[in-house]
């Protein structure tokens, strides 16, 4: 593009202009640009400045090209320049009205000497006007016109044969999904129909069809409007809309490519750092690998932890490399993001952290008896926000990790594969029952409670004389944490039928005088009706 800057004062006069004054460097950017149109095609681009603003420059130019392209006696050979010292003018002929100054302002805006832009834009006026005569031969625009008559039958060929394309793609395309879609409306049960989906496939290929049609109209037009003269500038116009868009594109693609060769190389390298880290991780779990200190359960949570920070760290270094990501636009997305996430996502975060806390805490694990608050179950599935319980009524309670991370958990199952887990139960029995009949008898209907090991042996203490009774404690041990309420039931029941056996009444909470007869259950009514004797045990 040659930017020349035109000093010429009166519109209607070409000789009676005075060069201005160069501007000074600084202000070179702040020149206002426009360009010199002649037969719909540019031949140069011209700056002006507030006394004469460029747009009016360019048109008295371009008035004044077309002047002497009208002239037929004109001989565009008779164009020269002339060096006055200070500035380079451009003269039509001998005549001393002169076309254009070109000052050093306008050489240092295209990097040129003032000699060389000179000889360069008398060149460019010499084809604009030979241009201009040659558009507007008789022959020429004959021509032309037979042309765009037949670019129009052409865009008329090219768009009956789109239309047929889309009506037999249309066609193959229903043919092609119908058996799918009505499975599919069958698993679904009805709730997908084919009708809707048929008709969002023919709409969308409407759109398409009538965007191909649109495009092609519009670069057909274009096309016949360069032609002549008169429409040519229009018609790059509406190229450049088409064009520009398209090229600039390209040039973002092209110029990304290094970038983009960047990006992949980094996403190779993410992928094996993260398939070690995963693989040094399942060997600790699989207890191939073994590190002191350092529990095989925490292998995968802490892979995932690992696996986050790679994932940030190859974002944050691939950043810059995004395409837009120096965009204000880009950068008010992200902090938009971000103040969402850390709004919305407050509660989902403190549950993850809640979760791998109680991970490196070894609070329970999968398959353990624990009782959170009032609910007692076995840890089923333990996820980052949220862990499953499966109580004895088989019922699956999903509870928030942070409500773990802040209530008492219970853990019936760490220790009893170790050391056995202690069940215990209470019965209060009056002060006139020998206290080392009551151990004995409690001793006794443990033994015969299955579920109760006989190593450890169980125990019996006595917790507190109360008023009206003696509270004593049995304490039996269990290796089966699961089987909690069924031992219980089974040891209370014998406890029930051994002092039955003995005369001894189990008292209530309280009373205010004893009954005449003990409060016992006779060994004859032990099973009355409805309740049957267990079956002999056959020898």
């Amino acid at each position: 593009m040659i930017f020349v800057f035109l000093l010429c004062a009166p519109l209607q006069s070409w000789g009676h202009d005075e060069p201005a004054t160069d501007v000074a460097p600084f202000q070179l950017k702040q020149l206002e640009i426009e360009p010199v149109v002649v037969s719909g095609r540019k031949l140069f681009s011209v700056a002006g400045l507030s006394a004469y603003p460029a747009k009016r420059r360019a048109r008295d130019i371009v008035q004044r090209i077309e002047d002497l392209a009208r002239d037929e006696n004109f001989d565009t050979k008779l164009l020269r320049t002339e060096d006055t010292g200070t500035y380079h003018r451009i003269f039509p002929g001998n005549s001393r009205q002169y076309l254009l100054t070109i000052t050093e302002t306008d050489a240092r805006l295209e990097g040129f000497d003032r000699e060389t832009l000179a000889e360069t834009v008398k060149v460019a006026i010499t084809n604009g006007i030979a241009e201009y005569r040659n558009d507007r031969d008789p022959k020429v625009l004959t021509d032309n016109v037979l042309l765009a008559l037949l670019r129009t039958v052409v865009l008329i060929a090219l768009v009956g044969v789109a239309w047929w394309g889309f009506r037999r793609i249309n066609k193959w395309v229903e043919g092609r999904i119908k058996r799918r879609i009505q499975k599919l409306e069958t698993q679904s049960l009805s709730v997908i129909k084919f009708e809707q989906i048929s008709s969002a496939v023919r709409i969308a290929l409407r759109v398409l069809e009538t965007a191909f049609i649109l495009l092609l109209v519009y670069i057909s037009m274009a096309f016949v409007m360069s032609l002549f003269p008169w429409t040519r500038r229009t018609a790059d116009v509406l190229l450049d809309w088409v064009v520009d868009p398209l090229v600039d594109m390209g040039t973002a693609v092209v110029d990304f490519i290094p970038d983009l060769i960047f990006l992949i190389l980094l996403y190779y390298v993410t992928c094996w750092v993260l398939r070690v880290i995963r693989a040094f991780f399942r060997a600790v779990k699989r207890g191939r690998v073994q590190l002191k200190g350092f529990d095989p359960e925490w292998a995968m949570p802490t892979y995932r932890i690992l696996f986050v920070f790679v994932i940030l760290f190859a974002a944050v270094i691939a950043y810059p490399y995004i395409p837009g990501s120096d965009s204000r636009a880009f950068q008010g997305m992200s902090i938009l993001v971000g103040i969402l996430l850390s709004l919305g996502s407050a509660s989902a975060l403190s549950n993850m952290i809640a979760g791998y806390m109680m991970i490196y805490r070894r609070a329970f694990k999968i398959g353990d008896r624990i009782k959170i608050g009032n609910t007692v179950g076995d840890v089923v599935e333990r996820r980052v926000a949220v862990t499953h319980l499966l109580t004895p009524k088989n019922e699956e309670v999903v509870i928030p990790n942070s409500v773990i991370m802040n209530s008492e958990v219970i853990n019936y199952s760490s220790k009893s594969r170790e050391k056995n887990l202690i069940l215990y139960t209470t019965v209060g029995i009056g002060y006139e029952v020998p206290w080392r009949q009551v151990k004995a008898m409690l001793l006794l209907a443990a033994e015969r409670t299955k579920g109760v090991l006989k190593e450890p042996k169980p125990f019996v203490l006595q917790k507190s004389l109360s008023d009206y009774a003696v509270d004593y404690q049995l304490n039996v041990y269990s290796d089966n944490a699961q089987k909690m309420a069924s031992t219980y039931d089974e040891l209370h029941g014998n406890i029930q039928d051994v002092f039955n056996e003995y005369g001894v009444q189990i008292m209530t909470p309280s009373y205010r005088a004893d009954t005449p007869d003990p409060k016992i259950v006779p060994q004859e009514n032990w099973y009355a009706s409805p309740a049957r004797p267990p079956e002999p045990a056959e020898s």
